[in-house]
């Protein structure tokens, strides 16, 4: 069985809180059994929720080329109009 994730925990968290506030107020019981009961009847309502909380989807992960492929693509040919450019020395002007 997969572990729930944060989500699921804060959603059956919640239900279970909320849930046996609810149904105390509602019932205004006072008796030790009633309580067990509702206390039973949140649990069961929580873990409900968290299970039926939609799991997270599975990522694609892309898969990396091997470092001689990387190699080869990074040592590609340059232009020669680029070459040029990039082979003449830079001259900046100096501050007037």
């Amino acid at each position: 069985m997969p572990r729930p994730t944060a989500a699921q925990l804060a959603y059956g968290s919640c239900t279970v809180i909320f849930s046996t506030l609810a149904m105390l107020l509602l019932s205004q019981t006072s008796s030790g059994v009633g309580i067990a009961v509702i206390a039973v009847a949140a649990l069961a309502l929580g873990l409900l929720v968290a299970m039926t909380a939609p799991a997270p989807k599975s990522r694609v992960v892309a898969v990396r080329q091997p470092a001689a492929q990387e190699a080869e693509q990074a040592e590609a040919p340059v232009p020669a109009s680029i070459a040029a450019v990039a082979s003449e020395p830079v001259h900046e002007r100096a501050a007037s």
